[in-house]
């Protein structure tokens, strides 16, 4: 982002300078119009100085040269301005008219992509920041930028999938017999890269169309294509298939449907209403039986055929972590008082629910594994050359499975994975023991108290499509022995009047408890787990605020642990430090659900402040408050104080410092947060005497691996995965790093959290909340034992540059954004 806050030098330009090509009238009024402009600056008069700015340079053109530091200056202050105002429209104006003076300049065009990105138009933006990198390429904002972005719009499954060779052989062979059958005219929905559209050309299709929604996946589809030698025999709309009409975007009903528009739980990506609408206006009449082996004139069907969903039980550690609060005390506070906390994925009958009932993950790869405790059970059937069924499996009622328990173990979740038949031939798994592209979706278990579980014990549960998902409803668990049932979700039948009136008594209970809910993030929930997280914190920060009150000195706080009595902030401190009587000033702002605020406040005589932003969340404070002893006015939320996020670093008030404040130094991704260096040197210069930052310090780590992984995660691999068809130079542009095969592959990366000079939190813990990056080198590096690498290692914002480089060889670059 440019940096707004440096004010360039007005440039002095004497009124009788001469402007080339204009008459004597013109020249005053571009002379007097520039001096306007920059005395404007002075007075911080943006927009009226951006207006003499735009008459300037459209009246003189070669000024261009001379004006363009200035003028970037005020187009950025002026776009503030009009962003705190809520006048967008008039940001995007103003970049239109700057784009018109100066279409080829990097920083505009990649400011202007900012304003987009955050505005929530990523394919807009993403095109924006492709431009600014092509007119310098090594332009880090752009990079960094067009990084970001190409994480939101070409997801990491994308490579995953065309590296698939498995995958992508079976859908071949699929859509190569079809249409050899005589399913020849041919509709892809969902395009993506275009693969499964050539795959029809090839296979002697007549007519071959192709519809992708995503502006990105469109344009690069297209580029695809024309690599491919096909951009003129398959015709890509770039829309829905759900808008798409006859004969206004193609000419008839097709013969074939070829798709993928499936995620881990299957109907996610909205399968059943693009095949339901499809079959009412796109689609041909379907076979009326499977024994056609030749179809007859005006015959339709889709590839994939059907699918069958099946699912089991099982104890996992890492997905319970991160869907299930399972502590009762960190940091010194006890959480037995909290409301009900789950994550995002959680279990519903509510058929108004539109949530995504389930999470994913590759069970083959998670952390300390897991272990089936039932047999694997078939959850359902949908046949996708049925419209009927198709049309009615979403107002079906759920059906009821009871699934056995067959080891003693800690119930965690059920996982659900599917076989899709693509025709009576092909057929791809997604199970956890297959070697696929797909994860598993996995439905965890929040809401029972009791998860152990026993052979003999037995689960009730409920599968359903509703809401075009997948629903698998724990309705209640049976025990062994004891007969008793443990309801779990839903409310069952009520059977006898006792239990009717039991209800109606407990209904105003019921309703206060359902009040007392709260969603966090799976990433909060396992960070609220991880005790040694909260105690090294309370323990630091017990350290400090002791030292403080003694009158002693602290470590100096600074980011990499070094001299707090440094002069920035220093006259500030000596004239308004807290006296002896005064209680100690605490500022949090992590990211997110935080309780260090809370247990800073436990410390005694501590006014903590929180930036925790939602109402649920500060509701949860609260109540924690309460609960734990701390009074309403030693627990405040800054953001109440404060007028925007940009002014989220001041002191607490105008006649007293902060004695630490607490900054949220790694992004959840494992990557360092962006402008946590900014943020630090502000901090330092609002800290009272002795005061500190935490984390004091962080050091990285890394190592150098090798990784097949990686390598299929990060890009496409040759041709060869995709079938000779070139499409990886193309979507490989929108990795954040590529390599090709060899030895050294990659460079994961993580960090020691220094909070002072004896407590420090490794992001590379088992119990961390954190996950690891990683660079991927751009050309893979043979090594041998001994041999020695040299590593240059660049962090710019939150983005990591590393290039390695092995004696006089060529150098491998990568990044992680």
């Amino acid at each position: 982002m440019p940096n707004p806050s440096t004010r360039p030098r007005p440039n002095r330009v004497r009124r009788n300078r001469r402007v080339a090509g204009g008459d004597a009238a013109r020249n005053e009024l571009v002379s007097r119009s520039l001096e306007s402009a920059q005395q404007c600056l002075v007075n911080q008069d943006y927009g009226t100085a951006f207006a003499h700015y735009l008459l300037v340079l459209n009246l003189a053109p070669a000024l261009k040269d001379f004006a363009k530091e200035s003028f970037r200056f005020t187009l950025f202050k002026w776009a503030e301005e009009l962003d705190a105002l809520s006048r967008i429209q008039d940001i995007f104006d103003c970049y239109e008219q700057a784009l018109e003076l100066f279409p080829n300049d990097e920083v505009i065009v990649n400011s202007m992509g900012e304003h987009l990105f955050r505005m929530g138009f990523r394919d807009e933006a993403a095109g924006y920041f492709h431009k600014a990198l092509k007119l310098k390429p090594d332009f880090a904002d752009a990079k960094e930028n067009f990084h970001r972005v190409a994480n939101w719009l070409v997801e990491r499954w994308h490579f995953l999938m065309l590296n698939d060779h498995k995958r992508n052989a079976k859908y071949q062979r699929a859509i190569q017999k079809a249409v050899q059958s005589g399913f020849n005219t041919v509709l892809d929905i969902g395009t993506g890269t275009g693969i499964l559209s050539m795959f029809a050309k090839k296979a002697g299709a007549s007519e071959v169309c192709a519809c992708e929604l995503s502006n990105t996946m469109y344009e690069l589809a297209c580029e695809v294509l024309s690599a491919n030698a096909m951009e003129g025999e398959i015709k890509i709309l770039h829309m829905k298939s759900l808008d798409m009409e006859i004969p206004k975007d193609i000419p008839n009903r097709v013969s074939l449907v070829v798709t993928e528009t499936v995620d881990a739980g299957l109907f996610g990506e909205g399968i059943v209403e693009t095949l339901i609408h499809a079959w009412k206006h796109l689609l041909l009449p379907p076979q009326i039986s499977e024994s056609q082996a030749v179809p007859t004139s005006g015959v339709g069907r889709v590839i994939p055929a059907s699918a069958t969903v099946f699912g089991m039980a099982v104890q996992c550690p890492e997905i319970r972590r991160h869907h299930r609060v399972g502590v009762v005390e960190v940091g010194g506070v006890c959480l037995t008082g909290a409301p009900e906390l789950h994550s995002p994925a959680i279990y519903s009958t509510d058929s108004d629910d539109s949530t995504e009932p389930y999470t994913t993950e590759r069970l083959s790869r998670i952390p300390g594994g897991y272990t089936p405790l039932t047999e694997h059970f078939q959850a359902l059937t949908v046949d996708f050359n049925s419209p009927q069924e198709l049309g009615g499996l979403c107002s079906q009622k759920p059906s009821r499975i009871c699934l056995p328990i067959t080891k003693h173990g800690v119930l965690d979740a059920i996982v659900a994975w599917f076989v899709l038949q693509l025709d009576e031939e092909n057929s791809l798994s997604t199970g956890p023991e297959e070697e696929t592209c797909w994860e598993q979706a996995v439905y965890p278990v929040q809401n029972l108290l009791d998860c152990a579980v026993k052979p003999g014990d037995s689960l009730i549960l409920e599968v359903s499509c509703q809401d075009a998902y997948l629903r698998i409803c724990m309705v209640s668990l049976v025990r062994a022995g004891d007969g008793m049932e443990t309801e779990l979700d839903g409310d069952p039948s009520l059977s006898s009047e006792a239990e009717l009136c039991s209800a109606l008594a407990c209904l105003q209970t019921t309703q206060g408890r359902d009040q007392q809910k709260c969603m966090l993030e799976s990433s909060e929930i396992a960070l609220l787990n991880n005790v040694k997280y909260h105690d090294s914190f309370k323990t630091a920060l017990s350290k400090l605020l002791s030292s403080i009150r003694a009158g002693g000195k602290s470590e100096s706080t600074v980011l990499d642990g070094t001299g707090c009595s440094a002069d920035c902030g220093n006259s500030q401190r000596q004239d308004c430090p807290n006296t002896a009587s005064d209680p100690l000033y605490v500022l949090d702002v992590s990211e997110g659900f935080s309780i260090l605020s809370l247990i800073a406040a436990k410390l005694g005589s501590v006014k903590a402040y929180s930036s925790v932003e939602k109402e649920q969340h500060q509701t949860v404070l609260k109540i924690l408050a309460e609960t734990n002893g701390v009074s309403e006015e030693m627990l405040e939320f800054w953001l109440n104080h404060v007028e925007d996020d940009s002014a989220l670093l001041q002191r607490p008030t105008t006649d007293k410092m902060w004695s630490a404040v607490i900054l949220d130094c790694v992004e959840t991704c494992g990557l360092i947060r962006q402008e946590l260096m900014e943020k630090a040197a502000l901090a330092r210069c609002l800290l009272e005497p002795g005061g500190r930052i935490f984390p004091g310090r962080i050091v990285m780590y890394g190592m150098l691996v090798e990784s097949e992984t990686l390598l299929q995660e990060s890009a496409v691999q040759g041709t060869e995965p995709t079938l000779g068809l070139n499409i990886g130079p193309f979507i490989n542009q929108f990795t954040v790093q590529t390599c090709s095969s060899g030895r050294v592959t990659a460079i994961p990366f993580w960090y020691q959290v220094h909070l002072d000079d004896e407590i420090s939190l490794s992001t590379f813990s088992e119990d961390s909340h954190w996950k690891q990056a990683a660079v991927v080198l751009d050309e893979a590096i043979e090594v041998k034992a001994g041999d020695l690498l040299l590593l240059n290692i660049q962090q710019h914002k939150n983005s990591m540059s590393i290039t390695a480089k092995k004696g006089g060889e060529h150098t491998a670059t990568g990044s992680a954004d």
